[in-house]
């Protein structure tokens, strides 16, 4: 549990980010701990609606994962057990047109800025475009003041970590900082910022007041 005048601390952080991710035509909510954000992502769904996921530490941290496959919804797993490289990339076509796209975010900033670093690039298409709506869960580590803090928190953290979760073979794994590396294993490859959106709530952004993922 967090120390209460961390916590008094964060969820002013938090109401600070919310009311600019609201000004940007995002949705925002809060919530206190990480019990909290499958009950508030259930409400964002309805039975029956297909559902799918970009790789997240934080999904899996606050018990999303298992919300998504319990058999409510169709789950559209791309981590399926056997699924082949084929069986893969016609699953990448149907979450083109799902109905929710759940990721997490490598930062938020407090203008209301979603700020996020791919490899390959799917969890940054269907999050600008396909999905009718995309539910992005940060918890309050995520949160930095500006888009020079974003990008300097993938450097120093979000990429090295996850390189070294996904088993990269990059100098950052090495030396726990951003190269700007040429390794074929490269995880930060493309860049996107998520401002003001031409169609509002489309994107929809859950902060929980503990930290949560790289």
């Amino acid at each position: 549990m967090m120390n209460p005048f961390m916590a008094s601390w964060a969820e002013k952080k938090i109401a600070r980010t919310m009311a600019a991710l609201r000004r940007n035509r995002m949705g925002a909510y809060f919530v206190s701990s990480r019990e909290g954000v499958p009950d508030k992502v259930r409400e964002l769904l309805r039975d029956g609606d297909s559902v799918a996921y970009g790789g997240s530490v934080t999904l899996q941290e606050c018990g999303v994962m298992g919300l998504l496959a319990g058999g409510r919804y169709r789950f559209l797993d791309r981590d399926a057990p056997g699924m082949s490289d084929a069986e893969r990339e016609n699953l990448y076509r149907d979450v083109l047109f799902c109905d929710h796209f759940l990721m997490s975010a490598n930062a938020v900033t407090e203008n209301g800025e979603l700020y996020n670093v791919d490899g390959i690039g799917t969890r940054l298409s269907f999050l600008i475009y396909g999905p009718k709506q995309v539910i992005v869960v940060a918890g309050v580590n995520k949160i930095v003041p500006d888009l020079d803090a974003a990008a300097a928190r993938v450097k120093d953290i979000a990429a090295p970590v996850n390189a070294m979760r996904l088993e990269r073979k990059t100098p950052c794994v090495k030396c726990g900082r951003c190269e700007d590396c040429s390794s074929p294993d490269r995880i930060c490859c493309s860049t996107v910022i998520s401002a003001y959106q031409r169609i509002p709530d489309r994107v929809q952004v859950i902060l929980a007041g503990e930290p949560l993922g790289f």
